[in-house]
């Protein structure tokens, strides 16, 4: 069966907003838009676009589903740069206004999620995917559904082609209601999971982090790249330090609620120190160490956005992503000697086996092999 999407736009035509509809060439799709109310085509565009108005909004969903996929991944606004991501609010998910023939999670969903203290990112995909799945059964009650209805629907995303991770997590989600929300545990034990890919982590030279470093635009990018990779931190343990969790007498970073909501402790580097000195100087933060607007805490996009625009001035050829360089830190440990089991403590793994993924990329192990060739 064809997969038939549909990606809204946002366009501004004759000073008005509006939403435009791009699709692949499909006759019963073309034949659904032309039929909207006061459809037009935009020649500039190459798309057909109807007046930004809820009502019209709330006409799309209703008048697609179950013809079509409506990608909304370009319409709605994500956080701009240097905007901090403001903390979901369970009551905010709850006072939602509603949008006529949609479902929402269930109350008891919402509350057992806030009751459980899962992360703001938990909480936002988790609620996305269960959504998503129970308007794909629009028309039955939920607690009816059992393992075959929720099979269906998974093989519906392996056709569209979802990610493996996407497919896990709605997996997750919809167990949580089921498991968790109405304390019916492993009722759905059975249900397969995708196979995972087994997937080694990129990982830069250390030439490269250097220069990556030496384009940022001001000390607090320079902090900023330089705290990712030599502490190893995850974008979003970077974004919840404090002041005080720099701790320049015993030269280490505590990192609180890290993955799994576990405290540890990383390195801090003496190079690093002085720049920080520096950087606090001349920016006084007051709270979290790196401020957006309003004194709070930077937006994740804020730091991707920095590291990304730093690696192109270093005409880095690869994308470059926070994480590469978490990735890069241990590779680079591992290849000066430094023991697993610390690396292990220094990136907060549960399981060595999480941090034995590096001895598949750190090049000592290589430079040992004298080649056949040579």
């Amino acid at each position: 069966m064809d997969r038939k999407y549909i990606t809204l736009k946002n366009l501004i035509i004759d000073k008005e907003k509006c939403i435009g509809l791009k699709f692949f060439s499909d006759k019963v799709v073309q034949a659904m838009v032309d039929n909207l109310p006061a459809i037009q085509w935009s020649e500039k565009f190459r798309m057909n676009y109807i007046l930004n108005t809820p009502e019209n909004l709330e006409l799309i969903f209703k008048t697609f589903r179950g013809v079509a996929w409506i990608n909304c991944n370009h319409f709605y606004a994500k956080a701009s740069f240097g905007r901090e991501e403001e903390p979901v609010n369970i009551q905010q998910l709850q006072n939602r206004e509603e949008v006529s023939g949609r479902r929402y999670c269930p109350g008891s969903y919402l509350k057992k999620l806030e009751l459980k203290r899962y992360a703001d990112s938990t909480i936002k995909t988790y609620v996305s995917c269960f959504e998503t799945f129970i308007n794909h059964y629009s028309d039955r009650e939920i607690k009816d559904l059992n393992e075959e209805d929720i099979r269906l629907y998974l093989q519906k995303l392996i056709r569209e082609d979802f990610s493996h991770s996407y497919i896990n997590q709605a997996i997750n989600a919809i167990k949580f209601y089921y498991e968790v929300v109405l304390e019916m545990p492993n009722r759905f034990y059975a249900i397969e999971r995708p196979r995972p890919i087994e997937q080694l982590p990129k990982v830069l030279a250390k030439e490269e982090i250097m220069a990556i470093i030496e384009h940022t635009n001001n000390i607090k990018h320079r902090c900023i790249v330089s705290l990712l990779y030599s502490a190893g931190l995850r974008r979003i343990e970077l974004l919840n330090l404090k002041l005080e969790d720099i701790d320049s007498k015993r030269m280490v970073i505590k990192v609180r609620s890290g993955k799994g909501n576990k405290d540890r402790f990383t390195i801090l580097s003496e190079k690093l120190l002085g720049d920080l000195r520096k950087y606090y100087k001349e920016w006084r933060p007051t709270n979290f160490l790196f401020e957006g607007p309003g004194r709070k805490a930077y937006s994740p996009e804020s730091v991707s956005c920095i590291v990304r625009n730093a690696a192109e001035k270093a005409k880095i050829k690869k994308r470059v992503t926070p994480h590469m360089l978490r990735h890069s830190f241990a590779t680079h440990l591992l290849e000066n000697g430094t023991d697993l089991r610390y690396i292990q403590v220094l990136l907060g793994h549960r399981s060595t086996k999480t941090t034995e993924i590096y001895t598949h990329v750190a090049t000592n192990i290589f430079l040992k092999i004298k080649n056949p060739l040579d």
